[in-house]
């Protein structure tokens, strides 16, 4: 052990003084290195993407946390895209928004949620983002004239930001997930970027999840796609420590030994990741398989405390639940060719989930695709089997008038609702149409030639848009709401003043204003200046609540959103 610290140090200061040009950085890494070493497990994946690669990130990071580690993740993206807010949710699934205002991939929501932490937008790397900065530096002759090339100034830039947070906070472990598969083209850099760090001293182990399919017409898992998968990552000059199996039923011996010998691990450093119907219990397989203790053992490090009790007793009992309360969501970006695609609201899902548990529920949440409604109306009865509905966010025309009447329909049969965002200015504008008599009233998103813009453009974006600057450029992250004493909103959060995440363009026409409220509609949080409507509610409805907010990214298994909570608690009501 005291040989590879000493190791470490005499590689790490051969980088500082002769390698590289950006002594600062590494001088102040040196220096935590001498303090504690901060513990890198890289997740890579396998045979096929969508594995499940960020549960498996957030479950090694949630046995750690409760074995009294510091623990934080990075999600590493190959796409050339800066950011995940230009890519549309059924290509990619659900966009994240964090704290301090970054357009994220999903996975950082399952980190958050798992962790029960804040992650910055800058744990979220991509092609892009290393790209276009390795290109500012040449620009500024940062370089010195080098010729820049992508080995070692892209796969330098790579680590930079991949030991950026052992810079700025002592953590005990950084998981770093590079998505896609080994193989894939634009992973080649990263995956070398992550190589060199064990070579220079980095204390990283490496762990490779692959698929273990069972073939139909033979009824029999089998775990080639894992050995070529792993052959892939070895020509890399990677050599996993451990490699974890998605399958549908749990690994036997015959096929586990089998991966071990081609694979060149220890039988016991094979785990098993087979199905479970709740992703949270993916931390009680990996337990009972002691992936903990052997993280811990090849480290050379031991468990400072034992937190798996209030974890284990929780996961527990949800499973025992068996009232069910059905929720709805009516959205609009379910479908993909012939495919559904839940992904898109990931998040809401969670949310629901994380309520309904919290009230001693189990979950069962419906999905209705709007444009269903705009062809065949009679189905909006179909609403009424429902004990709550909500209309999430979303972008574009398609499914608009579907989700208005949705609304309208909820409204006046008193099934509770939940609007977050997109949901929020439909609920208005049909308000308007419907409460206020304003025929033509609409979102000036949805038709720019309405009489009546309900909802507007948030008076910044107008150059916005006009420019086409569409990258990173919405209401973005963390805002602050002061809400209305005496509003089922401010009891429902329990206190006056409330931040939530925020992704959108519009807002709430303040000129309309007066005319909802006098006819009914309560704007029960506002803006600290005033001006924007950030939460509404019915008070003659048994729960019609909105908020142009997001607060399903703040919502914990064990410490649910406040709205979320609200909308359970008058669904167990009716």
């Amino acid at each position: 052990m005291w040989f590879d610290f000493f190791q470490c140090i005499k590689l790490k200061t051969e980088l500082i003084f002769f390698e590289n040009q950006n002594h600062l950085n590494h001088i102040t890494y040196f220096i935590l290195l001498l303090i504690g070493m901060v513990n890198y497990i890289i997740v890579t994946g396998g045979v096929v993407s969508g594995l499940g690669k960020g549960i498996t990130t957030a479950s090694i990071g949630k046995i750690l946390q409760l074995h009294g580690y510091k623990v934080t993740a990075i999600k590493i993206d190959p796409y050339i895209n800066c950011d995940a807010g230009t890519l549309r949710p059924t290509e990619h699934g659900e966009v994240w928004v964090t704290e301090d205002g970054g357009e994220i991939d999903q996975d950082l929501g399952h980190y958050e949620r798992f962790l029960d932490i804040n992650i910055p937008k800058c744990q979220n790397i991509t092609t892009g983002q290393v790209y276009q900065a390795v290109i500012e530096k040449e620009r500024k002759g940062e370089y010195l004239g080098k010729t820049v090339q992508p080995i070692p100034h892209v796969t330098d830039e790579i680590k930079r930001r991949v030991r950026k947070p052992s810079q700025e906070e002592k953590f005990d472990f950084i998981i770093v997930e590079i998505g896609g598969t080994v193989g894939d083209y634009e992973n080649v850099l990263f995956l070398e970027a992550v190589r060199q760090m064990k070579l220079e001293g980095d204390k990283v182990l490496y762990v490779h999840v692959t698929y273990v399919p069972v073939l139909d017409a033979l009824g029999e898992a089998k775990t080639k796609p894992t050995q070529h998968s792993v052959k892939l990552l070895r020509e890399i000059g990677i050599q996993p420590d451990f490699v974890i199996t998605r399958s549908d039923d749990p690994l036997d011996d015959v096929r586990r030994e089998k991966i071990a010998m081609f694979c060149n691990i220890h039988e016991d450093d094979v785990i098993s990741d087979s199905n479970v119907k709740n992703i949270y219990d993916v931390t009680s397989l990996f337990e009972e398989q002691l992936l903990s203790k052997k993280i811990l053992h090849k480290l050379n490090l031991k468990k400072d405390r034992n937190d798996l009790k209030t974890w284990s007793n929780f996961l527990e009992k949800i499973k025992k639940f068996d009232k069910k309360v059905e929720i709805g969501v009516v959205g609009k970006y379910f479908d993909i060719g012939s495919f559904n695609l839940p992904d898109s609201y990931v998040s809401v899902i969670e949310a629901v989930k994380h309520a309904a548990w919290n009230n001693n529920l189990s979950p069962n949440i419906r999905w209705i695709n709007s444009k269903v409604f705009e062809k065949k109306p009679e189905k909006l009865s179909t609403l009424d089997e429902l004990d709550g509905v909500i209309v999430p966010g979303g972008f574009g025309l398609s499914g608009i008038q579907g989700k208005i009447d949705a609304i309208q329909y909820v409204r006046e049969h008193g099934i509770p609702y939940l609007g977050l965002c997109l949901g929020m200015q439909l609920a208005v504008v049909e308000y308007a149409q419907n409460a206020c008599n304003l025929k033509d009233a609409n979102s000036r998103e949805v038709d720019k030639k309405t009489s009546h813009p309900v909802i507007d453009f948030i008076p910044e974006q107008v150059s916005i848009l006009q420019e086409s600057r569409y990258g990173a450029t919405m209401r973005l992250g963390a805002y602050p709401a002061l809400l209305k004493k005496g509003t089922l909103v401010q009891k429902l959060y329990g206190k006056n003043k409330v931040f939530e995440r925020h992704r959108h363009r519009y807002e709430v026409n303040p000129e309309y204003v007066k005319i909802l409220e006098e006819n009914g509609l309560v704007f029960s949080g506002r803006s600290p200046d005033g001006v924007l409507m950030e939460f509404m509610e019915l008070s003659s409805h048994p729960y019609f609540v909105a908020t142009q907010a997001h607060p399903e990214f703040k919502s914990r298994p064990m410490k649910p959103a406040p709205l979320f909570q609200g909308l359970i608690q008058a669904a167990l009501k009716r």
